[in-house]
């Protein structure tokens, strides 16, 4: 029986393809190993970011592919379709960290009634959170048009909640504004609620062709175009959360607001810059933010369970939003997988629709 995978080019994303790979044999898997298979996952501009910066924060390892090829990580849902694990069955449903395949091994450990781990060797130089699977057979908030918009948004928010969270610790560096680029992304909107919602202003910065939807969010105070961020005022200082990553966009903002950057926090690669760094700017020095860094640091501060109680109370609030403002499109089978993934990069996917998609026909 063959599988299939989908793969891209590491030096050249636009280059990818299909490859037929041999599924793995159940009666082969070793001692505590589940096969999954992969049934639908998420698609979003997150998953460029994760392309773009697959080789300095290790993405690319978590699925191997062959020579020079990527399988871009995803987050989405398996079943279990054959356990060696004595304490997990064949149909077990899963929410994690998947390839852009139809199956996936997952050498299962750590295993409680919630969760469970991969603990395959190539897996154990990233971040803990993605390499834990939650078992959500017969979780209602897990399932249908809920789950859908967990696998869509979920670990988008999980972004913004943190970014939030370190703006906040740190009084937004005397910031009362807040100027997000790319304002449309699903990143963006999550952290633009979350800072609404405890009194900052918040700008969005967008193209021309996203003011419609940028502005009829109920979370952005202003919505601004790119080609006119150097009519911001420069008054009061301000805080810049870049989920775009353009260098060019981000050097204007510095030399227009001088010492009243107060902050200026890179988080995403939507625009896909390939421009160098612009070098010594203006105002506060541009930081990555990197989110598992933060997460162990408030895995210490908030203790067990700290960190999901926060963030579970974060996104009942802003769960309803998403009912209003988000359009799921669901693909199925290896061409319309690529059609979403190309459409993706090339920045075609209207702000308003959530894409998932399977492999499988």
């Amino acid at each position: 029986m063959t599988s299939t995978d989908f793969i891209v080019a590491r030096n050249d994303l636009e280059q990818c393809k299909l490859i037929e790979t041999a599924s793995p044999d159940p009666a082969a898997l070793p001692a505590d190993a589940l096969l999954v298979k992969v049934e639908r996952f998420a698609f979003t501009a997150n998953n460029i970011t994760y392309a773009v910066m697959g080789d300095e924060l290790k993405y690319w390892q978590i699925f191997p592919a062959p020579q020079g090829f990527g399988n871009i990580p995803v987050w989405g849902f398996g079943e279990v379709i054959a356990s060696k694990h004595p304490n997990i069955a064949a149909g077990e449903r899963l929410f994690g960290y998947f390839p852009m395949a139809m199956h996936l091994v997952i050498e299962a450990t750590d295993v409680s009634k919630r969760a469970l781990r991969d603990g395959a060797e190539h897996r154990k130089q990233v971040s803990p959170v993605y390499n834990t699977y939650s078992r959500v057979t017969g979780d209602p908030a897990f399932a249908g048009h809920q789950g859908d918009l967990q696998a869509l948004l979920r670990p988008l928010f999980m972004l913004s909640f943190l970014v939030d969270d370190f703006l906040a610790e740190n009084d937004d560096f005397g910031a009362r504004s807040v100027l997000l680029s790319s304002a449309s992304s699903k990143t963006a909107f999550g952290l633009a609620h979350l800072l609404h919602s405890r009194g900052r202003k918040v700008i969005g910065l967008t193209s021309a062709g996203n003011t419609g939807f940028v502005g009829s969010l109920p979370c952005y105070d202003e919505v601004v175009t790119y080609d006119r961020v150097s009519s911001l005022p420069t008054d009061a200082p301000v805080a810049f959360v870049d989920m775009a990553g353009s260098s060019a966009l981000r050097a204007e903002l510095h030399h227009h607001f001088s010492d009243r950057m107060a902050c200026s926090v890179r988080v995403g690669l939507t625009h896909r810059a390939t421009d160098a760094d612009e070098g010594r700017l203006p105002g506060a020095k541009p930081r990555w933010f990197f989110a598992p860094d933060h997460i162990r640091k408030r895995a210490k501060d908030w203790g067990p369970g700290g960190i999901d109680q926060r963030f579970g109370a974060a996104w009942a609030g802003f769960a309803p939003l998403l009912e209003k403002c988000l359009t799921v499109v669901e693909s199925r089978g290896p061409e319309a997988v690529r059609q979403v993934y190309l459409d993706t990069l090339k920045g075609r996917i209207p702000p308003e629709q959530g894409h998932m998609l399977s492999l499988l026909g």
